[in-house]
């Protein structure tokens, strides 16, 4: 297995056990994110400005990408996840939305559609501080994890089998994208191929990235993005238990076709 870029998160923690609570795409959503917390037994601090999450004993909490566009409450869900993971109370894998906003941040010309605008806006008034530290931050991490002695792979998109562990463009893509078929839908969003149908690995792959309405196990794989943003559920895995913990969206904050319009108007 290749060694991590220095500098970043090691892809190789097969050193760390668990027990995990494994949290699907955030996407902003701040308020569910804190109550999702709650139930899964966490001390929470939900002032916006500096929220804090303290786990059950021996558990830790992992992120599975995309923690900012499209919701309300992007910055909080960043300064969590930044305060969990330098206390070491969390993982976070970087998800494609994470990707964009560190490219942004390096002051490159990125689309801001498809939620990115709205994460810009909520961040003004941060400060060069936290802008910097929130940088670094995203720099620092990684598309996959592998975990308790590769019996778990943590990655935004999933991944398949050959590519665990791995630290190369191919791997890297993948978490970040899954596999494209290079056709659309009636919305024009990308169908991917659904590469958990003929997942055959023996480590469990948790991964998000295509919302679905309900928690999605395929093979010895689960998908935990059921759309939160959408009006749907922020939902969580209890890891080595399989137990799904979930609440309900407060309301639907980001629409597909609004979003896919608008981003048509923003290319015309």
């Amino acid at each position: 297995m290749n060694a991590s870029t220095p500098g970043r998160e090691a892809i190789d923690r097969r050193d760390l056990s668990g027990p995990f609570d494994l949290v699907g795409d955030v996407h902003g959503c701040f308020d569910e994110l804190a109550l999702l917390l709650e139930r899964l037994g966490y001390e929470v601090d939900a002032d916006e400005a500096a929220p804090r999450a303290t786990p059950p004993a021996g558990r830790r909490l992992v992120f599975l990408g995309d923690l900012a566009d499209r919701g309300p409450k992007c910055p909080a869900v960043l300064r969590l996840a930044m305060a969990m993971v330098a206390a070491g109370t969390a993982l976070c894998v970087l998800g494609n939305h994470d990707e964009k906003l560190l490219r942004k941040l390096r002051g490159r010309d990125v689309d801001t559609a498809w939620g990115l605008a709205e994460t810009l806006a909520q961040l003004e008034g941060s400060g060069a501080t936290f802008l910097a530290e929130l940088e670094a931050f995203l720099a620092n991490l990684v598309p996959h994890h592998l975990l308790d002695g590769g019996a778990l792979v943590v990655a935004h998109a999933g991944l398949r089998e050959e590519c665990h562990g791995q630290d190369g463009p191919r791997a890297r893509a993948f978490g970040l994208y899954g596999e494209p078929t290079g056709q659309v839908d009636e919305l024009g969003f990308p169908i991917r191929k659904d590469w958990a149908a003929d997942y055959a690995g023996e480590a469990l792959v948790a991964y998000g990235h295509t919302p679905v309405e309900e928690a999605r196990w395929s093979n010895n794989t689960v998908n935990l993005d059921t759309g939160c943003v959408y009006g749907g559920k922020l939902s969580a895995l209890r890891y080595p238990e399989r137990e799904l913990v979930e609440v309900p969206a407060r309301r639907l904050y980001w629409s597909r076709r609004e979003e896919r319009e608008a981003a048509a108007r923003g290319r015309g």
